[in-house]
Order: C-alpha cells, then sequence, then structure tokens
C-alpha cells in the first residue's frame, strides 16, 4: 500500500496491521502547527513505522531525520522512502527504542515525534528519557500521538511540560517543550 504525503509524493507502508499509519488529517494538524519550525529542523522519529512523518518532515525541508524503528520490515520501507524523499538526508536505526534513546545522548533535536503502539506501555519512559538526556532543543517542541481515551500522560514529566492538547477522532495529539525554571523565574522578578 502507499500513501501520498507533502507535494503529492506516494510513499509506500508494509502491508498489514502491524504498523499504523499517522492519518492524513492528523499529519495535516501537526505539520500546520510546525510548518515554521520544520525547514532546517532536525528532527527524531520514534517509533517511526514506514517513516511517513519524517518522510513528510524531510519533504517540507527539514535538515536531516533520524528515526528508530524495531520492526525490520518497517525500518526497510521507512529508510527506501526517505531516500526516495531525500537522499542522504535520513537514518533509520533498527533498534528497541530505549537502546537508541541511550545513544542520542549529547544530541539535540528540534522536533520529536513519537507514535508507539497506543497499548505498548512506552509512553512515560520514553518521555523522562527524552527529558532527562535533554534531546529537545530549547526552542522546539514534541509531539505524542496517543488514543484520545488514554489519560495517564501528565502535564509534566521531567523537565517537559505539555503545552497543548488536540484530538482528531480516535487520535490525540500531546504537545511538550522544555520547561526552564530560570526563565520562570526571570519573569516572576522582572
Amino acid at each position: 500500500m502507499s500513501i501520498r504525503i507533502y507535494g503529492n509524493r506516494l510513499i509506500r507502508t508494509p502491508n498489514g496491521q502491524q504498523t499504523r499509519p499517522t492519518l492524513g488529517r492528523v499529519r495535516t494538524a501537526v505539520f500546520g502547527r510546525w510548518q515554521a519550525m520544520v525547514e532546517d529542523a532536525h528532527w527524531l522519529d520514534l517509533c517511526a513505522g514506514a517513516g511517513t512523518m519524517g518522510a513528510e518532515a524531510l519533504a517540507r525541508g527539514a535538515q536531516n531525520a533520524l528515526g528508530i524503528e524495531i520492526s525490520q520490515n518497517a525500518a526497510k520501507i521507512a529508510a527506501e522512502n526517505w531516500e526516495r524523499i531525500a537522499p542522504g538526508k535520513g537514518t533509520i536505526w533498527k533498534l528497541d527504542i530505549v537502546t537508541g534513546l541511550e545513544r542520542l545522548k549529547g544530541r539535540k533535536f528540534d522536533l520529536i515525534y513519537f507514535d508507539p503502539p497506543y497499548q505498548s506501555g512506552l509512553y512515560l519512559p520514553v518521555l523522562e528519557a527524552i527529558g532527562g538526556l535533554e534531546l529537545l532543543a530549547e526552542e522546539g517542541e514534541l509531539a505524542a500521538e496517543h488514543d484520545r481515551r488514554m489519560t495517564n500522560l501528565p502535564e509534566q514529566i521531567g523537565a517537559l511540560i505539555r503545552v497543548d492538547y488536540r484530538v482528531y477522532s480516535d487520535t490525540a495529539i500531546s504537545y511538550y517543550q522544555i520547561h526552564l525554571p530560570e526563565a520562570n523565574e526571570m519573569l516572576l522578578d522582572a
């Protein structure tokens, strides 16, 4: 199966139900919000699946994209999709997400898209790791895609604070940014 992304480009998706591509209206909403931030961004795609979101980011001018995906088949398709969209600008690591995050220590990403299997139990540990490893750039934003019925995503988790929450039918997106206590203290002192 294939789907269309920015500029009417086709990308491949794996057969079967093992990977769930992000819905078109969700992609449109996320990139509508991030349109001024995507160009030249360093993109991190967690639980990348077929790489639909990363392909969209690359098609819209992201400087580079790094994806982490545990499925061999999905990782292979994502790498092919990214190479077709932006040769040499995308890399897919076929790794467990926790192992992959540990390897990223010291790197910063402007935009992070996190879309694990909804019932995986990965949300809290991965969000904690992202904040603890300081992977999100100071002016960056993270979007976590989840089931709208999921109520256990916190308003703040470590250094990350939820700044927005949007619902699209059964899918929701929680947006997080880095919480800088020093900046808030300076505002209070002013």
